[in-house]
């Protein structure tokens, strides 16, 4: 079937809104802030292998590779003459999913006249999954908590309540895990509803005609635009604080024609605790920092990333073999776009961003209020971003997982924690022709009657967000406990925090981009006025 383009244009974006509004109501529906207020979740409609058609747009980034995976993983686990109108298919397995357990993938697969037309999936953070909550200072993925294998939630429509039961026995708040899965259930009904509908009203047999014109065009569309980068071999290299000792990054990136092959070979290998990154979660990220760099306005969809091949060692930090553990692997694959980034400086210096003040920094509160409920909040703390070519650093914004704050009032809410102040971190910005994102500083109390549990995800306390062509790097993190600074290792593991104890954290600026004696007088001036140098 031959499509004209106002035709295709409009079957794109019915199902790009199909699953918008498939995420907006997983996100009206969740139980949990990590889902509701920070926005951790993604949605996909796929064709019959697998291959992602559409996401929901509010989706966060590393899921645009993990989950097409994850469904190519059910169908490969059940072959499809076993599926059924009404099953719904769950893992958290690390390695088939997102890289960490706490992450449920769901995926359902569609039926129209009888017809398996595709797959519609969904994958959420859920806010416990019993183990050590928040931490890195896991030996294993035994200690993470709950494995869910590859298995079926839903049979013919009727609930797997064993499967549900086993849950809820093993999580803090039961409550909110399995109403986030039921809103991800509401969610794939919903996406299913529209993309049979469309399937129908169009008289498709399958989407896969469909998909091969969306892919098709956008990989085309992705390998124009890396026709257009200059061939050659590319290297780069950096170290983060890790655990003990600094851990080394490397890569080296091949240009070759409308392709590129990504590598990391050199990168320090796997460790006993929960900062390694899986090989989908390396692949994810490497493939989302490329396509920010060659073609930004590309939609999300299977064909942005078949160009791209990315390699790892097995047993190296960027590609661990089980039983090790990835917990906390944004620690370490937050870096991954800033190594593609530094690849390419000297090449498209106007294509990078500097170095920000990533990774992701966040707090996980488990405890019981003074009532005796048992709570677990996650809040998250952003650096600031890296500069550009012709702009300054967003302040406080996540890059690269894209996830929102929770409110101060929610976690106020939900926890004994009072916030004491939020506010800018001034002169965190590394200086430069443009100026590196701030930093924050924030203070919080233990205002309760009962100890918590927290446990912390930080870095750049030890190395700073780098500058780019002559720009300054910005300033490092500080994480404290009354008055007392922790070291990289008990940045990243859990702390027992005892009612009118303080935890003030600042997290890192971003680093400044071009020489800064040629920073415009008057953006110097402004940011003086408001306090951005102070």
């Amino acid at each position: 079937m031959k499509f004209d383009p106002i035709t295709l244009e409009i079957l794109w974006q019915r199902l790009v809104s199909a699953a918008d509004e498939a995420g907006a109501a997983l996100l009206r529906s969740s139980f949990s802030t990590i889902v509701r207020e920070s926005y951790d979740f993604a949605c996909i409609v796929t064709d019959t292998k697998g291959r992602s058609i559409a996401q929901a747009s509010e989706s966060i980034p590393s899921f645009i590779g993990t989950l097409p995976r994850t469904v190519k993983h059910f169908l490969a686990h059940f072959p499809v003459e076993t599926l059924k109108a009404g099953d719904i298919l769950i893992t958290n397995d690390p390695w088939m999913g997102t890289g960490h357990l706490p992450d449920l993938s769901l995926a359902k697969p569609m039926f129209a006249e009888g017809r398996f037309i595709g797959m519609v999936a969904t994958t959420a953070h859920a806010p416990d999954m019993g183990g050590k909550t928040g931490s890195a200072d896991v030996r294993d993925i035994f200690e993470e908590g709950l494995q869910v294998p590859m298995m079926k939630l839903m049979d013919a429509g009727v609930a797997n309540e064993t499967l549900i039961a086993m849950i809820r026995k093993n999580t803090r708040v039961p409550d909110q895990v399995i109403g986030d899965l039921w809103a991800q259930i509401a969610a794939l009904q919903l996406l299913e509803q529209r993309s049979v509908e469309l399937a129908r009203e169009n008289r498709f047999e399958t989407l896969d005609e469909l998909a091969d014109e969306i892919i098709g065009r956008t990989e085309r569309a992705m390998r124009d635009a890396i026709a257009k980068f200059p061939d050659g071999q590319y290297e780069y290299s950096l170290q983060a604080d890790g655990l003990n000792e600094p851990l080394t990054l490397k890569v080296a990136i091949d240009v070759d024609g409308e392709r590129i092959k990504v590598d990391y070979a050199g990168s320090s290998n796997q460790v006993d605790r929960g900062i390694n990154v899986a090989l989908c979660y390396t692949a994810s990220q490497t493939a989302y920092a490329l396509k920010c760099l060659l073609s930004p306005d590309l939609p999300n969809n299977e064909g942005a990333l078949l160009p791209i091949e990315v390699t790892a060692p097995e047993g190296s930090i960027l590609n661990h073999t089980y039983p090790q553990s990835g917990q906390s692997r944004t620690l370490v694959g937050h870096f991954l776009p800033f190594l593609i980034f530094g690849a390419f400086e000297t090449a498209a210096p106007h294509l990078i961003m500097s170095g920000a003040g990533s990774p992701l920094w966040s707090m996980q509160v488990t405890g019981q209020d003074d009532g005796g409920r048992t709570f677990v909040n996650k809040i998250f703390f952003n650096g600031g971003v890296g500069a550009l070519h012709n702009r300054d650093g967003y302040a406080c914004l996540s890059w690269p997982s894209n996830v929102s704050n929770v409110p101060i009032e929610m976690t106020e809410q939900q926890s004994p924690l009072r916030y004491e102040f939020k506010r800018l971190r001034g002169g965190s910005g590394g200086d430069g022709e443009y100026r590196g994102g701030l930093g924050q500083e924030v203070q919080l109390r233990h205002a309760g009657e009962r100890p918590v549990v927290i446990g912390f995800h930080a870095e750049r306390t030890q190395t700073p967000a780098p500058g780019v062509c002559g720009g300054q790097h910005g300033s490092t993190g500080v994480l404290h406990i009354n008055g007392r600074a922790l070291t990289p290792a008990e940045q990243k593991r859990q702390h027992r925090v005892a009612p009118g104890d303080v935890v003030y954290l600042a997290t890192p600026g971003g680093g400044g981009f071009g020489d800064p004696e040629k920073r415009d007088p008057e953006h110097r001036r402004k940011d003086e006025v408001i306090g951005y140098l102070a």
